[in-house]
């Protein structure tokens, strides 16, 4: 199986959680429109001005969707 790589979006300040809800939305969206899978996505609330948004791709995939995209940061991600 091939590696998975986690594409990370920072937002931080007051209104970070709403913000990264919303840019969930549309890494869901690019998702379905790249034909990506498996479609892992999601947004997280990591303090009270600080959330993430963060979408999983496949490691053949990831320079193109970090090209696309440019997220902040990566990591290995392990289910």
């Amino acid at each position: 199986m091939e590696q998975q790589i986690k594409l990370i979006w920072d937002f931080r300040g007051p209104d970070a959680l709403p913000v990264a809800r919303h840019h969930h939305k549309h890494l869901q969206e690019y998702m379905v429109n790249q034909g990506l899978s498996p479609q892992v996505a999601g947004h997280k609330e990591l303090g009270p001005a600080h959330s993430i948004a963060f979408m999983v791709v496949p490691s053949g995939k990831m320079p193109e969707v970090r090209d696309a995209l440019k997220p902040h940061r990566g990591e290995l991600y392990e289910p």
